[in-house]
């Protein structure tokens, strides 16, 4: 039986979609603790911005946010392929994983430390590799529980936005259900995950959360329209990988009526 499931090529791409997916995903909330600013990597001045009341705003991001893009990516490709049956799926499936991981984190931050690898970094400025540790990893329970719940409600907006604009305009405009799709759940994740974080973790005003929101939105939709070409251009790897016949097999069983919403 497993010999025939890796001989089939859409079984195949499936797995090594989630695999991806799932990776993509807890790489970038691992690295979402460190911000970074756009104007230094574009060599401009800040742009301080006043946005809602809210002075002296520039656009500091988190490194995840040069990830999930290509997490909203996959998710239009396997929505197209594979129906919003297996986007749900492979969204637990992060969700679960990513999670586990966090409570691994947290175990090992509690794990007494040996004495020498406390010291060991001294000399390269890491006074205390314990402390280290755990400011790295140990992200605020607010922040992890506001990014994992983000996730998964705009990975749900994501999937029935597609399906509806799909439904509308069969299998033209690919750029129009996927960069719409897209649009509209960074908007619910981009507000989401600041809500639960930073409204309800750190008592943040609404004006702070709706500036910072909008800073942050703008940055990703910006994104997402530029990626609108790797779209196209992994379809047609994916069509030549499988067969013009099987994809369009794929895509109308991804349509069906077990995979309605």
């Amino acid at each position: 039986m497993i010999t025939n499931i890796l001989k089939d090529k859409p079984t195949k791409l499936f797995v090594g979609f989630t695999a991806f997916f799932v990776a993509n995903a807890l790489i970038a909330e691992c690295i979402g603790g460190k911000l970074f600013s756009l104007e230094k990597i574009l060599g401009i001045p800040p742009l301080d911005l006043t946005v809602f009341g809210q002075q002296h705003l520039s656009v500091d991001l988190t490194c995840g946010v040069l990830l999930w893009p290509l997490e909203f990516v996959m998710t239009d490709i396997v929505n197209e392929y594979y129906g919003p049956r297996a986007v749900r799926r492979i969204s637990y499936t992060a969700v679960a994983l990513i999670s586990y991981a966090f409570l691994m984190f947290y175990f090992a931050m509690q794990i007494p430390p040996s004495d020498f690898w406390i010291s060991s970094k001294t000399n390269s400025g890491i006074p205390n590799m314990a402390n280290a540790f755990s400011a790295i990893f140990g992200q605020g329970m607010w922040i992890i529980f506001g990014s994992l719940v983000a996730f998964l409600v705009s990975q749900i907006v994501d999937v029935t936005v597609f399906h509806r604009i799909k439904k509308v305009t069969g299998e033209k405009k690919v750029w129009l259900r996927a960069t719409g799709s897209t649009l509209v759940s960074q908007l619910v994740d981009s507000f989401v995950v600041l809500f639960i974080a930073f409204k309800i973790g750190n008592d943040w005003s609404w004006q702070k959360v709706f500036a910072i929101g909008l800073v942050n939105y703008t940055y990703k939709a910006i994104v997402a329209i530029i990626l609108t070409p790797l779209i196209y251009l992994i379809e047609g790897r994916i069509e030549k990988y499988v067969g013009h016949q099987t994809a369009m097999t794929m895509k109308k069983a991804a349509m069906g009526k077990s995979n309605e919403l």
